[in-house]
């Protein structure tokens, strides 16, 4: 796309909003200082780093909290340009001119503006076709992946899995068994007690931690999991369930979070070391990525702490079309590929799930990684397209709309063949 990005406030979009910003930091500073010094093992960032990551655009948060780095220990796997691309400049020449977006068509650019877009890249059949960066952004910008880690996850697991050291009918405490809660008084096992790989992997476990997003309360849920400064300290506070595990599936983050530490667990190694062995070096990064951890030399962050250069997130997606395959290295096994690419018996929220990939309502086959405020590695068998966008849109903004427009695209794109 040759039109240049228009300048955007992506996160305070006004005078108004900066002046309420700041009032409500000042408020939740205090508020939070004063409850961080009050409860014994609240183990949350200092207020200031708080109001740091508070104002910070999605995007960009990874920076305010430790990491490790991903690195590639092998050589780079060039992507080729398409033919219907300039290589010089990946304008997109080969790119359709509009997408669907609620009830009309639009030019490309005004979606990835609508939707506060920070990067954008289209791969078809293997190929670069377009590749799209905000301002203030180069190819080798590291943004935050938020939930598109867990796909990465789940990617490993597969791989455990194929390697033997794990199965999707073992037992998280029988891996974790310092999580262990004691019997019932009737001698029954607890139901966390009873919570296998897959329920993890499924989002089945029922594990009692909710969704919560919000940075300024971050006390419960999934706010304090992205905050905590000792992520197993609190999920050892939290092993309660709200239903019965595998009975049904219901989102949260917790999950994923758990299912690293199982990977963990069974590897010996950091979840760090284990991408850039199982996943970086494979596909050929071009570039370093770092996962976050809840403090200097803790854990990482399972569920949401992967920060990469989006020609990296598209050479984890090219790797997925290419059934788990880069060139005629076997990198994850097709079975694997086989699972997060079939939609389970049940949804969340309308939407297909399986291991920790998303399926969106109305589609023939293809399949994403989904990461909130707008995250997306789509894949498409059918048209063998791989498309990558990360944005700083809200919580959980048009997200389908995004993919039917992901869906026009490799339509047009197939169509030019």
């Amino acid at each position: 796309m040759t039109d240049s990005p228009r300048p955007r406030h992506r996160v305070l979009k006004t005078v108004g909003a900066v002046l309420l910003a700041v009032i409500v930091a000042v408020v939740a500073v205090t508020v939070v200082s004063s409850v961080r010094h009050s409860i014994p093992g609240l183990n949350i960032p200092e207020p200031t780093r708080l109001a740091q990551i508070a104002t910070e655009a999605p995007s960009a948060q990874g920076r305010h909290f430790p990491s490790r780095p991903v690195e590639n220990a092998g050589p780079v796997d060039e992507i080729p340009a398409s033919d219907a691309s300039d290589a010089s400049d990946a304008s997109g020449a080969g790119m359709p001119d509009t997408v669907p977006w609620k009830g009309r068509d639009i030019p490309v650019q005004e979606m990835l503006d609508t939707t506060e877009s920070r990067a954008f890249v289209v791969l078809h059949k293997g190929a670069l076709v377009d590749e799209w960066y905000a301002d203030d952004l180069a190819p080798d910008s590291r943004l935050s992946s938020w939930s598109m880690a867990k796909s990465v996850v789940s990617l490993m697991v597969g791989q455990a899995v194929g390697r033997g050291e794990l199965s999707e009918d073992d037992l998280m405490v029988d891996i974790l068994p310092e999580f262990r809660v004691e019997k019932n008084a009737d001698g029954t096992e607890p139901d966390y007690n009873r919570i296998t790989v897959r329920d993890l992997l499924d989002m089945a476990s029922g594990i009692d931690v909710p969704e919560n997003y919000n940075p300024w309360w971050p006390m419960t849920g999934t706010a304090r999991l992205l905050l905590s400064t000792d992520l197993p300290g609190y999920l050892m506070k939290h092993r309660e369930t709200s239903f019965t595990p595998g009975s049904r599936s219901e989102y949260r983050s917790v999950d994923t979070q758990m299912l690293s530490m199982v990977l963990t667990r069974v590897t010996g190694k950091p979840l760090s070391e284990l991408a850039s062995e199982g996943i970086w070096t494979p596909v050929g990064a071009e570039f370093d990525a770092t996962w976050n951890l809840d403090r200097d030399g803790g854990i990482e962050k399972g569920f949401c702490g992967l920060n990469a250069a989006p020609r990296d997130f598209a050479r984890i997606g090219q790797m997925v079309l290419d059934d788990g395959a880069v060139g005629d290295r076997q990198v994850v096994p097709t079975d694997w590929i086989d699972r997060i690419s079939t939609p389970g018996d049940r949804t969340i929220d309308g939407w297909g799930y399986s291991a920790q990939f998303w399926a969106a309502p109305g589609g023939d086959g293809d399949f994403n990684a989904l990461g909130v405020y707008g995250q997306y590695i789509w894949i498409d068998p059918a048209t063998e397209t791989v498309i990558v966008k990360l944005s700083d849109l809200g919580t959980e903004q048009d997200e389908l709309e995004t993919v039917e427009a992901m869906r026009s695209i490799a339509a047009q794109l197939d169509g030019q063949d």
